[in-house]
């Protein structure tokens, strides 16, 4: 499939990567992107992840085929109330965030008064760098691409959706908002805060100095998301908060057990929490469910 021109609201890792990657495929003729900050135009037009950046929103999503929101979640509705007067007829708009329920139910109807058809969808890919100076063209190769249709979604835009993230190298997945949403609270949602917990706690000024000294590449490795940009994490744990508060609930729990165990000495039971760990992240590589 190829789109006359394609506009990409937000222009930072994920915009960036989409940009160079419809360049790199020859899947759009023109790619305009639209920036918050000015400073950002000769950023974005020097790296070439898109063809023209504007701070302007009509101008830049004016005539486009498909729009693409890459800006934080709380952003989202209020760019659409802004755009959806610029939008052709027809026009196709979705997203790459992280949280699907609320961003569905507050856009389609924004876009659908419009004239416009959305359909929400999310990329599992990224990394804990922002700003388009990180974006990759092959960002999205083999990545699981999430696409959450509802009942009042356009067959056609669905399908052109789905083409577009198989366009980009992206693996098809379909599910509810509400499907989605519980599960990327375990999956992605709840690891970060792990990670998270994790780095403000082993690095607390409360410990030794001698502490960050002896955070090896195991703390590296599982600390790695950490690094992420803040302001995304609150719009995500904010707009998933029932599951990610639900989740996190059992994953406490589940803690809590291991720390009877220690405390009684059970090695029966300390060796079984980590033996099935073991086995059941080697049996998920091994089948190749991976984006890694």
């Amino acid at each position: 499939m190829h789109w006359q021109k394609v506009t990409l609201a937000g222009v930072g890792l994920l915009g960036g990567s989409l940009g160079l990657a419809l360049k790199q495929r020859g899947l759009a003729g023109r790619i305009e992107g639209f920036v918050r900050r000015t400073a950002s135009i000769a950023e974005c037009e020097k790296l070439g992840v898109v063809d023209h950046a504007t701070p302007s929103l009509h101008g830049a999503v004016e005539g486009a085929d498909l729009v693409v929101l890459c800006t934080p979640l709380s952003k989202m509705p209020e760019l659409a109330v802004q755009m959806a007067p610029a939008l052709k007829k027809g026009a196709i708009v979705t997203d790459v965030g992280s949280v699907k329920g609320s961003v569905v139910e507050s856009l389609e109807p924004i876009f659908a008064a419009a004239g416009a058809h959305f359909v929400g969808s999310h990329p599992m890919a990224g990394a804990e760098k922002t700003g388009p100076a990180h974006a990759r063209a092959d960002l999205f190769e083999n990545a699981i691409c999430i696409i959450t249709p509802t009942p009042n979604s356009d067959r056609d835009a669905v399908h052109q959706v789905e083409n577009f993230w198989k366009g980009v190298g992206g693996r098809l997945l379909k599910f509810t908002p509400a499907v989605h949403d519980d599960l990327v609270s375990r999956a992605s949602h709840l690891p970060h805060v792990v990670a998270s917990e994790l780095a403000n706690y082993i690095l607390s000024p409360a410990h030794p100095p001698e502490q960050a000294a002896v955070c090896a590449n195991g703390f590296r490795d599982t600390t790695r998301i950490a690094s992420g940009s803040p302001e995304m994490w609150v719009d995500i744990a904010l707009a998933n908060r029932r599951n990610l508060a639900r989740v996190l609930g059992v994953f406490i729990e589940d803690l809590q057990e291991f720390q009877l165990a220690l405390e009684h000495g059970d090695a029966r039971a300390v060796e079984e929490f980590f033996e099935k760990a073991k086995q059941r992240r080697d049996q998920w590589r091994g089948g190749g469910n991976s984006a890694e």
